[in-house]
């Protein structure tokens, strides 16, 4: 998952008011829902542990239990780059002839590796304190797994029937080498054909400072993920005997020609209309710097205040960033080989071809060798259907009592949806997680999720479901 909540800036000011951590009497639905929450977490389903399996094999038997048929549920392996990996595909089925497309639901089953040690808490144990869930995964993206797959049970015990298709479809290596969700986006595409997809794994409702909900982010855009290696390469020699061409020193020049360097600030309708529906939410001079730009793009005092910030300069255009650095091969010689990794979030029409291009003339050093990492996706942005966003109307006025704003916005990260959107899918991301800026550590250490969040956001896929595939 990235960020539930792409802007930082939407924290009001002011003390954040406590949360309330009364013991709570669950519905048969929240238990349900917080078991399998609780389970999947301590699978530790990241690159090289092999244990995506053993959260498949968890999941197809809690739907099995629920009553879906074996026919229902579709388990595939995949070779991810050389680390085993499954997905789960599961079907509810349309009573007779389906009324409409299907709905295509997507989620994530792996994570970005956590190591206990770090932790204050065992990330691959559900831990409820202070007011908040912790583990790896509670936010990216086993909520979303959890919250889709009880929905499913619950609506399935209801014995309701749905008016079309509805799958849920779960990939087992988003965060690493999506072998897995290409594949997947292949197979919905050629044997589904949905109306629309729908991703858990990004939106979100987006709460201030003091918890008050402000509105549903819908990520109907995505940067283009990708990487290059820097290669430099020397001769070296022994170290008592330096010279001016060291493949360390010419890394570092390219790699800080990068770091000074700034992609042309770029524009589209989504994130002029995101920026500015943000910028009226929030006080000050980060909403006013917000409302400027989504006016006028090329206004450079805004330009400065955004790119300053980093919950918005990843909105305003490309950027590049090194990450990585490997280099040389003994303490008492030079370098013979040192490789740098660059990771570019490439801005829709950019290209990935000519964002290369453009870091080879900033580095303007012959010698150092571009590769790319990788099969990029590019895609379009997507439209929001407007039945979905009276679906999520009607779930948001339940939940809150009230209408919020809807907010479509473009995601500097990257989630499976990519792949469905180069494929001409509408693919929009719409989490029921809620989150105050602050509370964003996804990737990171102690992720957490506020326990009202995740109580609260369980009618959510419930209400959107029967709006959209209701009779």
């Amino acid at each position: 998952m990235k960020a539930i909540l792409l802007a930082g800036a939407l924290a009001m000011a002011g003390q954040a008011s406590a949360q309330d951590t009364a013991p709570r009497k669950l519905t048969e639905h929240q238990q349900r829902v917080h078991d399998i929450y609780r389970d999947i977490i301590a699978f530790r389903t990241s690159r090289g542990n092999g244990q995506v399996d053993d959260m498949v094999a968890y999941l197809s038997k809690q739907f099995l239990d629920a009553g879906f048929s074996k026919d229902d549920i579709m388990v595939t392996d995949y070779d991810a780059n050389g680390d085993p990996t499954q997905g789960l595909i599961v079907r509810y089925s349309a009573k007779g002839k389906a009324k409409a497309k299907p709905i295509v639901m997507l989620a994530h089953m792996d994570v970005v590796d956590a190591r206990p040690e770090d932790w204050v808490r065992n990330p691959f144990e559900l831990t409820e304190a202070d007011g908040y869930f912790y583990g790896r995964g509670t936010t990216d993206n086993k909520y979303g797994v959890a919250n889709l797959s009880g929905t499913f049970i619950r609506l399935k015990k209801e014995g309701w029937t749905p008016k079309r298709d509805l799958y849920l479809v779960f990939s087992g290596d988003e965060e690493s080498g999506m072998i897995s969700t290409r594949a997947q986006a292949k197979w919905v595409a050629e044997n589904v054909d949905p109306e629309f997809i729908l991703n858990s794994d990004a939106g979100g409702i987006g709460l201030s400072d003091d918890f008050a909900p402000l509105a549903q982010l819908v990520q109907a855009g995505e940067k283009t993920f990708v990487s290059f290696h820097l290669v430099a390469t020397n001769k070296g020699g022994h170290s008592s005997r330096p010279r001016k061409d060291n493949a360390l020193y010419d890394m570092s020049r390219a790699l800080l020609a990068i770091e000074n360097y700034s992609f042309p600030v770029r524009a589209t309708e989504l994130t002029r209309s995101y920026l500015g529906s943000l910028g009226q939410r929030i006080p000050g001079e980060a909403g006013a710097a917000l409302q400027a730009f989504a006016k006028d793009p090329t206004d450079a005092k805004a330009i400065a205040a955004l790119r300053a910030s980093p919950e918005f300069v990843g909105t305003l255009g490309t950027t590049c960033v090194a990450t990585m650095i490997d280099g040389g091969h003994a303490e008492n010689a030079l370098p013979q080989k040192v490789t740098a990794t660059v990771n570019c979030r490439v801005f829709p029409g950019e290209g990935v071809a000519a964002t290369k291009a453009t870091l080879e003339k900033v580095v303007a050093n012959p010698d150092i060798k571009f590769e790319t990492m990788g099969d990029p996706v590019e895609g379009p942005d997507s439209k929001l259907p407007d039945d979905v966003r009276k679906a999520i109307e009607v779930s948001l006025t339940k939940r809150y009592g009230k209408a919020i704003p809807i907010v479509p916005y473009m995601e500097s990260g990257g989630t499976d949806g990519m792949h469905y959107r180069r494929l001409g899918y509408d693919t929009v991301a719409i989490s029921a997680a809620a989150s105050r800026p602050q509370d964003m550590y996804a990737h990171g250490l102690d992720e957490r999720l506020l326990v009202k969040s995740f109580y609260d956001g369980l009618d959510h896929w419930y209400w959107i479901l029967k709006e959209l595939a209701g009779r």
